[in-house]
């Protein structure tokens, strides 16, 4: 079990890493436009705002990458942690943006987060 939470918990950073990639770098791409359904003109006129955005995404993937490899307790308070900030922002996004969201951000973080509560 201890190793399918752990996967569970990378994936999660993985996701965030491409989310980063998408609203830091990508914003503006037809790619990152039709992931957000956002028009050229709304892409070009936040673009910083999205870049700032992004950054929280990775601070989430580097904070569950180090919740993954760091040795307990720290490790598993990490990973609480950082999976509740997703699942929260999840359904924040959710709630104010797209309900796509939930089930992109929200579940898997609670998914993950059973993995490694039930792990311990």
């Amino acid at each position: 079990m201890s190793i399918v939470a752990t996967f569970a918990v990378l994936a999660i950073a993985v996701l965030h890493l491409y989310i980063l990639v998408l609203e830091m770098f990508l914003w503006t791409t037809p790619r990152a436009r039709a992931s957000f359904g956002t028009t050229e003109e709304f892409a070009s006129s936040t673009k910083t705002l999205a870049a700032n955005q992004g950054l929280y995404n990775g601070f989430l993937a580097a904070g569950l990458v180090w919740g993954a490899v760091a040795a307990d307790p720290v490790g598993f308070q990490a990973k609480v942690f950082f999976l509740v900030c997703v699942a929260v922002a999840g359904a924040y996004g959710a709630a104010t943006s797209s309900r796509r969201i939930l089930f992109v951000q929200t579940v898997p973080a609670l998914v993950a987060l059973a993995l490694v509560v039930a792990a311990r």
